[in-house]
């Protein structure tokens, strides 16, 4: 496969299409889901015809727009692994202050 073939595949992956997904309506609201979108790519020619080329793409739901009687309003997404992983982190840092505290040396 030619490397300027798979880098304009490459580009053309990156389109709004991917951004923004198929619309859908009911009970006379739409709505219109949001992706956030990146990625990158590159290739080299050593010569002699040896030439390489790499794409990576990374999209995940950055929420969804509601269109309700004539009325945009954004809903975000909420990433759950993340908000568990922020209070294990809370859990741990108390945890760990606890017993910094209850294991000091009392003086008097």
């Amino acid at each position: 496969m030619d490397t300027a073939e798979v880098l304009t595949g490459a580009q053309a992956t990156m389109s709004a299409d991917r951004v923004f997904g198929t619309p859908f309506e009911r009970d006379g609201v739409t709505v219109l889901p949001v992706a956030s979108v990146g990625g990158g790519g590159g290739g080299g020619d050593k010569g002699e015809g040896s030439a390489g080329v790499g794409f990576g793409l990374r999209a995940r739901p950055a929420g969804v727009y509601v269109i309700k009687e004539g009325k945009a309003s954004w809903r975000p997404a909420v990433n759950l692994n993340l908000v568990i992983a922020g209070g294990q982190l809370v859990a741990i840092t108390a945890l760990l202050t606890l017993r910094a505290y209850l294991m000091r040396p009392q003086h008097g």
